[in-house]
Order: structure tokens, then sequence, then C-alpha cells
């Protein structure tokens, strides 16, 4: 068995962040969202991963995974460059596949309890394909199944104004290499890409063993600034540690909440589930729940919550700051002088609220 982890696309949603690296390579509780991906892979037994890179900083990638080793994977790149669809990705991947079965899996997705029971009954099933699904409020926005009276799936439908179920497909696919096939036949879509739902429903149509299983616990498609921010507060409530490993000076330390060697917490409060990085300085500040804060970072005489706020960077003499995603190396500082003063050097597609 063999995987593949999607790290294409432009994160447009996402900028102005993705305009100095992947939106995959977005820390979520400190650690890449793509990361998270290849770890539940290779913890179901799938070592044998390509990362399909695009056109937006895939040094980047090849820099943070190198050849996999470092987490218990062999990995593989592929250029796609141009963001042509799903299923041009896994077609660029056929030599890597070679006559293995395999999973495709978006890299800017995460499960809360992994895809290892899924991977079983697809084994198990022999599935020449398998889907999962989700019932969402907003199937619109996604591919979504249809179903007959019996409940088999005969339909897949790519972001449809009038959807025929409430079940979206999750961005995670099994495979045998016979999906290659109907690959072959692919035209075009509308948006100028290949897509995987077209793939899967020729698949169908040629009377192809494809399977489905309901998703069972949350799931989220980290897309958008809030997503980043949700999944951030849901992975902390439930896997943050009571780890402390840096200095704490005249500090009160409440709940659960990791902090990375040669950090040091002066004279403030912190309040789990949270995590704080190596090497940071949290002085004279309150830190409160739900909040990631990368290494080398600085809070001084500041209060955030509910936060993400990306290496190196510093929050000082910041009254309040909640539901926010402060990116690397920026700086938050309060003027000093009594003048009723904003000062700003905001970049591309920044958003600012006061």
């Amino acid at each position: 068995m063999k995987g593949i982890i999607l790290h294409g696309g432009a994160g447009t949603r996402l900028r102005p962040l993705t305009f100095s690296g992947p939106k995959q390579l977005i820390p979520v509780a400190n650690k890449p969202v793509s990361q998270y991906v290849l770890e539940d892979l290779v913890s179901s037994g799938v070592k044998e991963i390509a990362i399909v890179l695009g056109k937006t900083f895939p040094e980047l990638v090849k820099e943070y995974y190198r050849d996999g080793s470092a987490f218990g994977a062999k990995i593989t790149y592929i250029y796609q460059g141009k963001p042509l669809g799903i299923a041009h990705a896994v077609k660029l991947c056929k030599d890597f596949v070679g006559n293995d079965k395999f999973v495709v899996y978006l890299g800017d997705q995460i499960l809360q309890s992994g895809i290892s029971q899924y991977l079983e009954k697809f084994l198990s099933q022999d599935y020449d394909a398998m889907i999962l699904l989700k019932e969402v409020e907003d199937p619109s926005r996604y591919g979504v199944a249809e179903f007959d009276d019996k409940g088999n799936l005969v339909k897949l439908v790519e972001k449809p104004k009038t959807p025929p179920s409430k079940y979206a497909l999750v961005g995670i696919y099994f495979f045998k290499p016979v999906v290659f096939e109907a690959i072959e036949d692919l035209k075009p879509s509308w948006r100028g890409e290949l897509e995987i739902t077209d793939t899967i429903q020729i698949m169908l149509e040629r009377n192809y063993k494809v399977g489905y299983e309901i998703l069972k616990g949350w799931w989220f498609d980290t897309g958008k600034s809030e997503d980043i921010l949700a999944v951030n507060a849901k992975i902390l409530d439930e896997r943050a540690k009571e780890e402390i490993s840096g200095e704490i000076k005249n500090s009160k330390i409440e709940g659960r909440v990791e902090v990375g060697k040669g950090t040091k917490i002066l004279n403030s409060i912190i309040r789990g589930p949270l995590t704080i990085g190596e090497n940071c300085i949290i002085e004279n500040s309150y830190i409160g729940p739900y909040t990631s804060i990368g290494r080398n970072s600085k809070i001084v005489e500041s209060s955030i919550e509910y936060c993400i706020i990306l290496e190196g960077a510093s929050i000082i003499g910041v009254e309040r700051l909640e539901e926010s995603l402060v990116g690397r190396y920026a700086k938050v500082v309060k003027e000093k002088s009594n003048r009723k003063l904003l000062k700003l050097n905001v970049g591309d597609y920044s958003e600012v609220t006061f």
C-alpha cells in the first residue's frame, strides 16, 4: 500500500500567510497541517509516500520533510506545478504507484481519528475504489454523493447548486491501479481541471466495485483562517499535554500547558489548553486557552486568547488579542505615546479589525 499527499493549491483564502509558504505548512498546535496527514499515513502502515508539489514554495516542503526518514516514511517528490485537478495529480503518480493499491490524501485535511479503520475496510472488501463521506451543512461547497433507494452510491457531483444529499466527499480516496484507466478517459471540467469526482463517476458507470464509508468524528478542510483556528482549538482540547520544559518565574500555570525548551515565562498567567514553542519570551502577559505560539516569539505586556502566533512574531503592549492568526516574524506593537494613533504596515490580502 502506498500513499499520495497532495501539497498543491494557491491557498488564496489564507492570504497573506500563503505569500510566504504553502497552506499545508501553516502550523496547527505548532505542527504543520500536512504533518498530521503524513503521521496518519505512517501510523496506518503506509510508509512509501509521494508528495505532489504545486507552484507555491515547493522547496519549503522538501526542506521540511526531506527524505521522510525523520517521520518514519520514504518520500518521493512529484511536481504538478499548475493546479490542474486532483485526478491530474494522481495521474502523475502512475509510475510511483506501479501495481500497488494506494490512498490519496489531500494535505490540508485533518481527521479526528485518522484513516486506519477505513484503510482496513478498503483492503478487506477488495474494492476498486473507496471514498469517505461526511454529512455537512452546506454540501454545495464540496463534491457530493447521490444514492439510490437502497443506499447504493450511484453518482458524484462536484459543487452542485442543488445537492442530491448532505454527504460531502472528504479529501481522502482509496484506489487500485485500475483508476488510471478511468483517468485516461477524462476530459477537463468547466474549471479546466481533471476532476476526481468525474474519475470515480466513470468507475461507477463501468461497474467497478466502488465503496464508501461514513466518516466518524470531526473533519476539517483547513482552507480558511477560521478553519485553522477551529482545528487548532480542537487539537489542543483533545491532545495538549502538561509538559513544561522552559523556565517559569513568578508566573501561574493552569491546565494542560506545553512549554518548549529555552522558553522563559516571567510574571505571567498561562491558562491551557495551549502550546508555546521553544525559545519564546512571555513577560507580564496573559495567554489564554486554545492558543498556539510558535518558536522564537515574544509576547510582552499583552493578553491573547484563541490565537495562532507563528514563528518569530512579536506581540507587545496589546491589551486584548483574540481569534487572530499572526504570521511569521510579524510585529503587533502598541504605540507608546498618548496620541490616538493607529500605525499600520499591512501587506496584500491582510485583514485588520479594530
